[in-house]
C-alpha cells in the first residue's frame, strides 16, 4: 500500500491544495495532510481548526475517498515526518517556474538526507495556479470575495475569523 504525505501550512486549505490533493489519490492509495507547525509563526488558524476545515473541505470534494485522507501535524524536517507516518512518497504542487527551482532543491536535499522517500511533483490545474493561501488570506481581510478560490467551509471560515477581529 503506497501512503503519500502532502505537507504544507494550509492557511487556509485553497482549491489549489484540493486539486493536488485530489491528484495525489490518483497515484496514492492513502494520503497524509501533514500540517506544519512552527512556534516562531502565528498563523490565522490553529493546527485544530485548520485541520478541521481540510476534513470538511475533502467530505465535500471527495466524498467517495475521504476515508483514505489523515489530517496530521508536524514541527520537525518532513522527510523524518514523512517516515515516521510509514509513507514513502512525498507530493509538492508546482504552480509555476519559481515553484519548480525551489522544489528541486527540497527534493535534492530530502533525498540526501532519505533516499527511501520519493518526491512526486503535481503541476496545479491551471485554474489554480495563481491560487495561494496568503493571497486568499489578504483577499480575505479586505473584504474581496474568496468564493472563487477555497472550499465553501473556508469562506465561512473566514467570515467568522474576520467578523471576530
Amino acid at each position: 500500500m503506497t501512503t503519500a504525505f502532502y505537507p504544507g501550512s494550509f492557511d487556509p486549505i485553497t482549491n489549489g491544495h484540493l486539486d493536488i490533493l485530489a491528484q495525489s489519490l490518483n497515484v496514492a492509495q492513502s494520503l497524509i495532510v501533514a500540517i506544519g507547525v512552527h512556534p516562531g509563526k502565528t498563523p490565522l488558524f490553529s493546527f485544530d481548526e485548520r485541520a478541521t476545515l481540510i476534513r470538511h473541505a475533502i467530505g465535500e470534494a471527495l466524498p467517495e475517498r475521504s476515508a483514505d485522507v489523515s489530517v496530521v501535524s508536524f514541527d520537525d524536517l518532513v522527510v523524518n515526518a514523512a517516515r515516521r507516518h510509514g509513507a514513502s512518497l512525498l507530493i509538492r504542487g508546482l504552480r509555476d517556474g519559481t515553484d519548480l527551482d525551489y522544489e528541486m532543491q527540497m527534493a535534492g536535499m530530502n533525498r540526501e538526507m532519505a533516499p527511501d522517500i520519493q518526491t512526486l511533483f503535481i503541476p496545479a490545474a491551471t485554474a489554480s495556479r495563481p491560487i495561494t493561501a496568503t493571497l486568499v488570506r489578504q483577499i480575505a481581510a479586505m473584504g474581496g470575495d474568496v468564493g472563487p478560490f477555497v472550499p465553501k467551509v473556508v469562506v465561512q471560515a473566514l467570515a467568522i475569523r474576520k467578523a471576530q477581529r
